[in-house]
Parts: structure tokens; C-alpha cells; sequence
């Protein structure tokens, strides 16, 4: 029973977490591209065949479809058919033309297209801001309350009461930003600097390989200095709604750097590719974090949020980013691509989005055994 409730749990908080951020992405098309006239024939969450839809006084078709994975919009005057010689959109009326993606300036275009990531961002910063105007923000000051024995930081001299300044040049405000910067190592050393009395003291370290576990339960490594953090600098910092806003913004973009930066290594081979994770884990953690409460729940679909719009930003063939490549290359040859080239590139963009897909999944399945 405990098991068939679980399953109910994650499956319903995959779902809510999935639909919620299509929704938003394409909403971000679709009410730009509106804004610039272009009608708009179909708005889908999920792929393939309909499980319910209805139309609307503009004639876009709502519908939700039975593979939950993504979604679409569908623009009058857009898709394969639009790059085609014989296309027949030349023979339109002045009406249709006006209404047709094709025909839009490739400015517009651009703007259509980003819109979907763009809101993304929005959207997440939206949610980080209710969360810190309603519940605030947990500082906790970089203050050593103590070392741990035989630990990287004991062996350097580290002591209790000393205030961490930086870690390998990056500057420390909050405590939990050295644990941050730790998530992200690529190497075993780490350049500390703190602050003792009236002294500055800089101190080199190798790091401790802790195993620990993280939100699954499942078993990681971790690199640490080994130190803990004195448990009464801890401070509710409540803001305003600028305050709350402000400070979304600034968590957005440290959160995006963090990933653009975790993909670098990655593709450098400075990290294993097998952290990623695939939708079995999104829906697990989803799960997980919905059983923690509204807060943490929301908190996660804000990270998945800048995820999918970073990811959609990248420019390969089928996502936003390759589209937006396209309208850039057109512009700087002021003449569109040829229909074979587009058309590699889709083949291309789909085997690449597909081939990740799959490697995920089977990341996901194998951490499941």
C-alpha cells in the first residue's frame, strides 16, 4: 500500500511540476507572438494523439495530448511545410499574410521564439520572490562554530570562531555558499582565506571525500574542508516585495551560472556525465520535495524552470536556441538557409535532443537498480 501511495505521489507531483512549466514555455510564445499578430492554430500540452481540447474565439485549438512530455504551439504559417520552394504561400491574401508567421519580420520571429525560455526565467524569479516575501531568506554568517577531527580544515590550522572571507577567490557571505562552491569542484584543492581577529590568513587544503546521501537516498560523494557552521549566526532575514524581487533576480542567476557551469565540465570531461538527471529522476525528486511541503515543492520547479529554459537556449536544430541560430545566420546573410541545410539540421537536432533523452533515462533506470 505504502508503495502504490508513493508511486500516486510522484506520479501526480511529475505531472503537476510538467504541465505547469509547457504551459508557462509555450504561453510565452503564444501571447508574443499574439501580440505580433500571429494567429495561432494549435496550443498542446503533451504530444501525440488528443486526450481533450476545445477551441477558442480565435480558433486556436487547447488541447492536452497523451505523451506528457513537452508540449507545443502551433503557428499559422510556420513548420516544415513554411521552408519548402513550393509551399504555396505565396499565393495568400493579404489577411492570412498579415496573420502568418512567415511573413513576420525576423525581429518578430526572434522575439517569438525567446519568449518561451524568457518566461521561464520570469517564472522562476516570480516564485523565488513569493517565497522570500512570504517566508523570507535564512542567512547564516560564514563563522567556523567547529572543526572536524582529522579534516582537511584541522590540518590546515582552521579554527573555530575564524570567519571564511573566500574560497578559491570567490567570496563567502552566507555559509552555505562554501558548500555551493564544493558542489561544483572539479579537484581536490581549495584555496581558503580567513579572517582571524585582524588578520587575514590564507591557507592551501586538500579536501576530505566525504559519501553521503542526497535527496533519493542514494549514495554520492561529496568534497569538503570540515567545518560546521555556528548554529546562532543563523538570521531570518525578511524583505520587502522589491527586496523579495531583487534578491529572486540575483538567486536566478547564480543558479544558472551553476548550471551552464556543471554542463562546461561536463563537455570538458571534468565531470561525469552520469550526474544528469533524466525525467524518472525529476519525477522522483519531485516527489520528494512535494512530501517536504509547498515551499520546497515550488522551490524545485523553479530550478526545473531555469533548467528547461537554459536547455532550450542552447542552439541546436528542433530547440528555441537553433531557431534563434537560424534567424541569426539570416540575418547576417540577409537571405534565409536552404531548404536542405534546415532540414539537416532538424535530423541532426532531433537525433541529438533524442539521443539525450534516452542516455538519461537509462542514468535513470541504473540508479534505480
Amino acid at each position: 500500500m505504502e508503495t502504490v501511495l508513493y508511486f500516486i505521489q510522484t506520479t501526480a507531483s511529475f505531472l503537476a511540476l510538467l504541465t505547469v512549466l509547457v504551459f508557462v514555455h509555450e504561453w510565452g510564445h503564444y501571447i508574443i507572438a499574439r501580440i505580433n499578430g500571429v494567429r495561432v492554430e494549435i496550443f498542446s500540452i503533451g504530444f501525440g494523439p488528443e486526450i481533450w481540447g476545445f477551441n477558442d474565439k480565435n480558433g486556436t485549438r487547447w488541447k492536452f495530448s497523451w505523451i506528457p512530455l513537452g508540449g507545443y504551439v502551433k503557428f499559422f504559417g510556420d513548420g516544415p511545410e513554411a521552408n519548402r520552394s513550393n509551399n504555396g504561400l505565396d499565393t495568400m491574401n493579404n489577411k492570412n499574410r498579415g496573420e502568418s508567421f512567415y511573413y513576420k519580420k525576423l525581429s518578430q520571429k526572434a522575439s517569438i521564439v525567446v519568449a518561451g525560455p524568457a518566461i521561464n526565467f520570469l517564472f522562476a524569479i516570480l516564485i523565488f520572490t513569493g517565497l522570500y516575501f512570504s517566508h523570507g531568506r535564512l542567512v547564516n554568517a560564514p563563522i567556523v562554530g567547529s572543526v572536524v577531527d582529522g579534516s582537511a580544515a584541522a590540518g590546515a590550522g582552521i579554527l573555530s570562531g575564524d570567519r571564511v572571507i573566500s574560497v578559491d577567490g570567490k567570496k563567502i557571505s552566507n555559509f552555505s555558499d562554501i558548500s555551493i562552491i564544493m558542489a561544483f569542484k572539479v579537484d581536490n584543492f581549495s584555496e581558503v582565506v580567513v579572517a582571524r581577529d585582524t588578520e587575514l590568513i590564507s591557507l592551501s587544503l586538500e579536501l576530505d571525500i566525504v559519501d553521503e546521501e542526497d535527496i533519493l537516498g542514494q549514495g554520492i560523494q561529496k568534497k569538503m574542508i570540515g567545518i560546521r557552521n555556528v548554529p546562532e549566526e543563523m538570521e531570518l532575514v525578511k524583505y520587502g516585495l522589491v527586496g523579495s524581487f531583487w534578491q529572486a533576480i540575483i538567486e536566478t542567476k547564480e543558479i544558472t551560472i551553476r548550471n551552464l557551469t556543471g554542463i562546461g565540465q561536463m563537455i570538458l570531461g571534468k565531470r561525469s556525465a552520469k550526474e544528469l538527471g533524466g525525467p524518472i529522476t525529476i519525477a522522483r525528486v519531485a516527489g520528494k520535495t512535494a512530501e517536504y511541503g509547498v515551499s520546497s515543492f515550488l522551490s524545485f520547479v523553479a530550478l526545473i524552470s531555469i533548467g528547461l529554459g537554459t536547455i532550450n537556449l542552447f542552439p541546436i536544430p528542433m530547440l528555441d536556441g537553433g531557431h534563434l541560430l537560424y534567424y541569426a545566420i539570416e540575418a547576417v546573410r540577409r537571405k534565409k538557409m536552404s531548404e536542405a541545410a534546415q532540414e539537416l539540421g532538424a535530423k541532426f537536432g532531433v537525433l541529438l535532443v533524442l539521443s539525450l533523452m534516452v542516455f538519461t533515462t537509462f542514468i535513470d533506470i541504473s540508479r534505480l537498480g
